[in-house]
């Protein structure tokens, strides 16, 4: 998806439902009621994964990537995120 594609999403306070996949063949996100699909080729050692995640997350939502705060599921592939 191209930068901030979906930038009317993008109000503070709310929460993201987002489904990682890690170590896919390419980076890609799609938006599917509701909820973030992120394919990343990141390996999910260390957080790696998930920074990759909320970075792409903050680029198709057009804001810094400093503004987005994990909630829940650091080491789950079904993610939480909130908008701040």
């Amino acid at each position: 998806m191209e930068k901030a594609s979906l930038s009317e999403l993008a109000v503070a306070g709310t929460i993201y439902k987002v489904k990682a996949v890690p170590r896919a063949k390419q980076n890609a996100i799609r938006y599917e009621g509701g909820l973030f699909r992120v394919t990343t080729t990141t390996a999910p050692e260390h957080g790696r994964a998930t920074a990759a995640v909320a970075e792409m997350l903050a680029h198709v939502l057009g804001v810094a990537k400093t503004r987005l705060t994990l909630v829940r599921g650091a080491t789950s592939r079904d993610k939480l995120f909130r908008l701040d």
